[in-house]
């Protein structure tokens, strides 16, 4: 038993060691990630690390081929659309049944979530390269918590996984553009909505929230070019 233990959280460690850098940008688009590499870069054996590599081909995050191995997913103008597509249809209705069924625990979770992201966003410098790992983590917890209340747990974990597949291009646009917009504004009007059960307020404001990530990242392509 000590075993599977110890085997799961060595899986789980390179998990989320892989998948860490494959969403800051570690590992670039297109990519292959050779298990002899990883071994040297990660100190794990092939198998934890073949197991992570499986779990973030479920997640979109990495691809596989029989022939070639595995291959850090591309980035692109139409795979980013898709994205946003999805996450708009996922988390405006979602949003909408949290607002509907949402408790007095779920409000002070946004409080506290809030207060979190625009603490680490109050210390971070202008400029590129600012969307460090911290604040990533305080940002995510923060979205996932508005739609915490809907009681559809499928949709829970789609939205997620929806929102980590568009932290690669969040990283890259910050990455690529010579001025970063802060976000802590638009946090405390989106949340300030929700909370007073603004339904139609607080859809608007999410939705071009989702949508002003795809512009900024698609000024990043044209950037580039």
């Amino acid at each position: 038993m000590e075993n599977v233990v110890s085997t799961v959280t060595v899986s789980d460690q390179a998990f989320q060691a892989l998948r860490n850098d494959v969403l800051f940008g570690v590992h670039s688009p297109d990519v292959k990630l050779k298990m002899d590499t990883l071994q040297s870069l990660y100190g794990f054996s092939s198998s934890p690390l073949r197991e992570a590599l499986n779990r973030l081909t479920q997640e979109g995050l990495v691809n596989a081929d029989e022939r070639r191995g595995f291959k850090v997913a591309p980035i692109s103008p139409e795979d980013l659309a898709d994205i946003t597509k999805m996450r708009l249809m996922i988390d405006l209705p979602a949003l909408r049944d949290a607002i509907a069924l949402g408790d007095d625990a779920w409000e002070a979770d946004i409080v506290a979530c809030f207060h979190r992201l625009s603490k680490i966003e109050s210390r971070l410098p202008d400029g590129p390269v600012v969307l460090d790992a911290q604040w990533s983590q305080h940002h995510r917890a923060f979205h996932l918590a508005l739609i915490a209340a809907c009681p559809s747990e499928r949709q829970l974990a789609l939205s997620k996984s929806l929102f980590d597949q568009a932290e690669r291009y969040r990283q890259y646009s910050a990455r690529n553009r010579r001025v970063l917009k802060r976000k802590d504004e638009e946090h405390k009007i989106l949340m300030e909505a929700v909370l007073n059960r603004k339904a139609e307020q607080a859809i608007a404001l999410l939705a071009e929230h989702i949508e002003s990530t795809q512009r900024n990242v698609l000024s990043a392509f044209q950037g580039q070019k």
